[in-house]
């Protein structure tokens, strides 16, 4: 009889086991799940929602896990439309650049392309299902190799990296057929010029550290032949390149470049000195309250975005207050329950590792209104490095005009 009970323990006890051990694994997949839901939905409302169409990116979107490519404490947000620190005062692109720069490299299966700014791996990860070779360079060596970690840990056989200064090339492996940059020299550098192949194409965000344009340009008797995509905002190269900058930003004086909208817009859409606009008209109005122009953004789906962003150098060692202004129309504006999701004016601040350090809102502003303005002043942290400034709706839907959007440093008496 005991030794019945000690066999049907023994049984028990084996399963109890064997569910345990099931239940790690049960986690495991209940979380894949959930990313696999969140990248679906991403692709959805951030990729085929913002217009792009090349099928093969768009899978290749949905196929490559971006939750890898953060740290674990940022992997909540690695499917949210924004730009996440990955070290080293870097950042992983928001998932519609990468899609739209992927898209406008069109890449051929038969491709070898060259990525310069490796920085998390992500950009080539996505590259790796559609073109025959990707060569990554990263300039700072601690991103560069848990880049190559990952990309062979998660089984990207065609992807080679290595450490090294990305504007010099990769000359051993050239001519590429395509070439992809991820970070913002302030011209195109001439050895990638030279390692292109003739008829090549090359996707480059060129420009000022804070206002910067994405170029497609395409290699025609040994130069480049270049067409303008849209505005943009990329983390600069770090070291030489960046230090070399002809104009640089003026951090102990920000501003805002075209507060006013009087600069013509883009072509193909696109806000000089703004970058990343969703939902958003450039008119001549008669009742601009500064000039002939201003922006107007629509939204009839509550909790999709409309708005605009810039970049720009702040130090909060030199600017203790800052003001924030702006003019301001709307009509039939209803905000959604959360108090961000309105019609306002944002700015968020971020230390010189790019760790954000608050968000501070002007607004909101509901309803019908007619052009007023909308003010605050705001303390400035000492460790302040740099900022986003947004505008929009946020999330509401109806209809909000801006125009005239100032900074004013406030010196403390």
């Amino acid at each position: 009889m005991r030794s019945v009970l000690l066999s049907r323990l023994s049984i028990a006890l084996l399963a109890l086991g064997c569910l345990l051990a099931l239940v790690p694994g049960l986690a495991q997949a209940q979380t894949r799940l959930q990313f696999e839901k969140m990248r679906k939905s991403m692709v959805d409302e951030v990729i085929i929602g913002a217009g792009i169409k090349d099928q093969r990116v768009i899978d290749a979107m949905l196929a490559t896990p971006r939750h890898e490519f953060v740290a674990v404490e940022h992997r909540k947000s690695a499917y949210l439309d924004m730009a996440i620190p990955i070290g080293d005062q870097q950042t992983i692109s928001s998932p519609f650049i990468v899609a739209y720069m992927t898209q406008s490299l069109d890449p051929k299966p038969t491709d070898k392309v060259l990525e310069i700014g490796t920085g998390s791996g992500f950009q080539a990860a996505v590259l790796s299902p559609l073109v025959k070779e990707v060569y990554s360079i990263e300039i700072v060596e601690q991103l560069g190799k848990s880049a190559e970690r990952t990309l062979k840990r998660l089984g990207y056989k065609n992807v080679f990296t290595k450490v090294g200064d990305g504007y010099l090339g990769w000359e051993e492996h050239a001519p590429f057929d395509k070439i992809i940059v991820t970070c913002s020299p302030e011209k195109v550098p001439q050895p990638l010029v030279d390692q292109l192949r003739e008829g090549g194409l090359l996707v480059i965000p060129v420009g000022e550290r804070y206002n910067q344009t994405l170029y497609l340009m395409r290699k025609k008797d040994g130069k480049l032949e270049s067409e303008v995509l849209l505005p943009t905002l990329f983390v600069p190269m770090t070291g030489k390149a960046e230090d070399a900058r002809l104009v640089k930003p003026d951090p102990a004086n920000p501003s805002v470049v075209n507060g006013s909208f009087e600069e013509k817009a883009f072509e193909g859409g696109g806000q000089p000195g703004w970058y990343y606009e969703k939902q958003l008209t450039w008119d001549a109005l008669p009742d601009a309250p500064d000039g002939k122009h201003a922006i107007t953004f629509t939204n009839s789906r509550a909790g999709l975005s409309a708005h605009l962003l810039q970049g720009f150098g702040i130090d909060g060692r030199q600017v203790k207050q800052l003001e924030i202004s702006g003019m301001i129309t709307t009509k039939n504006v209803v905000a959604d329950l959360k108090k961000d999701e309105a019609p306002l004016i944002a700015v968020t601040f971020y230390d010189g590792n790019r760790r954000p350090l608050g968000h501070h809102f002007v607004g909101p502003v509901l309803g019908d209104t007619a052009w007023h303005e909308i003010k605050r002043t705001i303390r400035v942290p000492e460790n302040v490095r740099e900022g986003i400034l947004r505008i929009g709706l946020f999330g509401a839907t109806g209809t909000a005009s801006f125009d005239k959007i100032q900074f004013r440093k406030i010196d403390e008496k």
